[in-house]
């Protein structure tokens, strides 16, 4: 069975839950299911990104959420800043799917969510952030490609933010990026993993 969260349609016997988790002092409902990316809780990371992600410094413009999984980071940064569109992207059709139901569950609606191959079906070159929770188990080769496409889609001035734990791979990664960005800042450290973020200059 290829069930692994990372694929595109993954093989897995649906079993739903919904639970509630307070992001922004906002308390979301989640539907999840087995084939997806920590079922059962907002993963450590992507709640530690979302604590030092700050979206009053970017420029105008749509934040891009790199393999949004169910939707978690995409929906929190989608209530936090209202006036902005967040794009919603995953190659796991079964997370997809899950990711319209929750933003539907939730009442927002300045979402676009749809499917991609890393940034294959992604065509806007003008997004003010880019944020990411790479799916680490991809690869390598997926994790670099996420990381090193995102300058040629961010406005000057635009931000890439990824969480990484040390142990899987955070400083290779800001290696990577110093050397895409030409800069690359650790913002956040907590319980092993760093908060990357590198800015496209002009």
């Amino acid at each position: 069975m290829t069930n692994y969260y990372y694929t595109h349609n993954p093989e897995v016997v649906h079993d739903e839950k919904q639970w509630n988790f307070e992001i922004f002092q906002h308390d979301f409902k989640f539907t999840t299911d087995n084939g997806v990316f920590s079922k059962r809780t907002v993963d450590y990371g992507s709640r530690t990104l979302l604590a030092a992600f700050d979206p009053s410094q970017l420029p105008a413009g749509a934040i891009l959420d790199l393999g949004t999984g169910y939707g978690p980071i995409g929906m929190a940064l989608a209530y936090q800043s209202p006036e902005r569109t967040v794009d919603m992207v995953d190659v796991n059709e079964l997370a997809l799917s899950l990711a319209r139901k929750n933003t539907a569950l939730n009442q927002i609606t300045n979402v676009n969510i749809f499917t991609s191959d890393v940034y294959e079906q992604v065509t806007k070159t003008d997004y003010a952030a880019i944020v990411t929770n790479p799916p680490v188990r991809a690869g390598k080769d997926v994790v670099a490609a996420m990381l090193t496409g995102a300058v040629s889609r961010l406005v000057t001035g635009g931000t890439l933010t990824v969480v990484l734990q040390k142990k899987q791979g955070a400083p290779s990664a800001k290696k990577l990026m110093q050397a895409t960005f030409g800069n690359c800042q650790i913002i956040k450290k907590d319980k092993g993993y760093y908060i990357l973020q590198s800015v496209k200059e002009g």
